[in-house]
């Protein structure tokens, strides 16, 4: 590579970038959600729905960031 960056560091950085972008993608989702189903009058148990599922995709992202960081450790030490 002409930046010097390892193959493997690339691929942290995809990870670490997809796991942004599901974060921001879920949040904006999410209050979207929220706001169309107080409009539309739906019953808090599909409007939970949309919470279980950002929930979902939060704690995916979390063992993801948890997995990055850790393999972030194994190439620097």
């Amino acid at each position: 590579m002409s930046d010097g960056k390892r193959p493997k560091d690339l691929a942290l950085g995809r990870r670490a970038r997809n796991v942004g972008i599901v974060m921001a993608v879920t949040m904006v989702l999410w209050m979207g959600a929220q706001f169309i189903g107080g409009r539309l009058g739906l019953p808090a148990r599909f409007v939970f729905l949309f919470d279980l599922a950002a929930l979902a995709a939060f704690v995916w992202a979390l063992v993801v960031t948890y997995q990055i960081w850790r393999r972030s450790q194994e190439h620097d030490g």
